[in-house]
This record gives C-alpha cells, structure tokens and sequence, in this order.
C-alpha cells in the first residue's frame, strides 16, 4: 500500500529525510515524499501555517487523485488537518495528532518540545481540540529554528537536548515528544540521553497509519468514498 508524505513547507531536504525516516520504520509499506513546492520554506506558527494552507490542499487533491492508500500531513502543526482529512477518500493524520493520541493510548502525561514560541499557542490549542489537555504537561520552545535542523545538526541537537533534559527534570513526565518534522535528525542523540520514552512525530505517524491501514479488512467500508 502507498502513503504519501506531503511536506506543508518547499524544503526538500526535510521531505527527504521525513521518507527515509518513514520507510525504515515501517517497510511493509511504500512511502512516497511529497513537497508542497509552493509553500514556505518552513512553518513556524500560524501566519506560516496560513500560508502553507493552499498550496498543501491542492497537493491532497493530487495525492488523492493518484490512488495513494493513505496520507500523512509532515508538519507538527498538522497544518490544515480538518480540511485535508474532508478533502480526502483516504485516511489523514498529521504526525503531531499521532504523537498526541498515542501518549494518550498509553496514559502517559508528556511535554513537548518544539522550536520557537510562535509556535507554542497552536500546539496546545490542537491537544485542546483533540480532547487531550490532561496529558499535556508543558510545552517548551528550544530556540531552534526548523530550518537550522537541516543547516546547523550539532549546535540545534546540542540545544534541543538540553531543553528535552530539562522537561525530563522539571516537569515529572513519562515522555517528550519532539514537536518538529525536522528532529528526525535529533532523535536518537535525545534518546539516548533520556530515561523516558521519546516519541520521534515521524516514526510515530507511520505506525498509526500502518495499523489504520491494516483495518481495512476489518470494516465494510468508507461510508463517504464506499472504498474499503
């Protein structure tokens, strides 16, 4: 079964890592990277997410059109979710909605962290929409920029480790979830500074879609699409 990767921001690279990540995670499924070339070059908070919101949708659109089995949105944000998800005859997550359900499944009380502070109000105001606020313990901006996980690796792990330590310390959680598509590159050096659960938005989505996939056979079918 094929899942498009469609990346809400124009950077390559970033799709690029998303599909590597996605692929070796779950390898019984084909992933596919898709950009949103007309995007901005990175989303970080809502006048971002505003822009990307156009352009990504004509990307459902196209994805749909080409038969894919499942779509992930690869921006924590979950930019434009509720609108993609309606657009679609397929299932949509968006990886932050992944990370946030599956700390919920597994009652664990976790914080985030993400990038910068703009982005922080439309974190939580997805967990509050998602009926997730009493998992929520904290959510912490690393000072990092999205971009310089792609550009500058070693000082921006050195920073998000340092804010993913503190959370462990402070906030007496049971996992941090790392709040950015890009911390691919940052999550092993995370977790093996950490004694709690990690949870990577990436690995993470392409496992629930991987399990939503495989219902399929377990239901009748979409009501809307009449597709399995």
């Amino acid at each position: 079964m094929r899942v498009a990767i469609i990346n809400p921001n124009s950077t390559e690279a970033m799709t690029e890592a998303m599909l590597r990540t996605a692929q070796a995670t779950v390898p019984g499924l084909t992933f596919e990277g898709w950009t949103s070339i007309n995007g901005p070059s990175s989303i970080q908070g809502p006048a971002d997410g505003l822009e990307a919101t156009p352009p990504l949708l004509e990307e459902i659109r196209k994805a749909g059109a080409a038969g894919v089995d499942g779509i992930i949105i690869g921006c924590f944000d979950d930019t434009a979710l509720t609108q993609a998800a309606a657009l679609a005859t397929c299932p949509v997550i968006g990886i932050g909605q992944s990370c946030y359900h599956r700390a919920a499944l597994m009652n664990w009380r976790f914080s985030v962290v993400t990038t910068l502070d703009v982005s922080l109000p439309v974190l939580k105001q997805n967990i509050l929409d998602a009926g997730l606020a009493q998992h929520l313990v904290s959510l912490h901006a690393s000072g990092v920029p999205v971009l310089a996980l792609e550009a500058d690796t070693i000082p921006a792990t050195k920073q998000i480790l340092k804010t993913a330590q503190k959370a462990e310390e402070d906030d007496g959680i049971d996992a941090v979830i790392l709040g950015c598509a890009g911390m691919v590159h940052v999550t092993q050096s995370v977790r093996s500074s950490l004694k709690i659960p990690v949870l990577d938005p990436i690995e993470t989505s392409a496992t629930c879609m991987h399990w939503l996939l495989s219902q399929r056979d377990s239901v009748d079918r979409d009501p809307r699409s009449g597709r399995l």
